[in-house]
């Protein structure tokens, strides 16, 4: 029995001693936390989250969602060219990009593309 408590008291002071050690090495300086700050954006880290921001960036990541699906989609169709139909490869091709033209140009009338106001 008296062996059985030395070890748990062995054991609670080498705890005791790693957390100190660990507390006492984790402790930063401002210049780390201002480092280690997340950076969203242009955003100011320190103020409020719950500041309206710019529809600019929202736009900006859809655009780059739409055009990265496009790709995505595009090249398989360039790799089943010599094994399809032609006619119905052409056909596919076309319809999808006319559709991706349609949406670049109505973006383009909208102004979502005028970054630099």
């Amino acid at each position: 029995m008296f062996i059985v408590s030395f070890i748990a008291l062995v054991i609670t002071m080498i705890v005791i001693i790693v957390m100190f050690l660990a507390s006492l090495l984790s402790k930063k300086s401002f210049a780390d936390r201002e480092k280690s700050s997340p950076f969203e954006c242009g955003f100011d880290p320190k103020s409020s989250s719950r500041l309206p921001f710019s529809l600019r960036f929202f736009l900006i990541a859809v655009i780059f969602l739409i055009f990265d699906v496009e790709i995505a989609l595009l090249l398989p169709m360039i790799i089943i060219l010599p094994i399809s139909n032609l006619t119905i490869w052409m056909t596919t091709s076309l319809f999808f990009l006319i559709i991706l033209l349609i949406g670049l140009y109505h973006e383009w009338n909208q102004g979502a593309l005028n970054w630099a106001h």
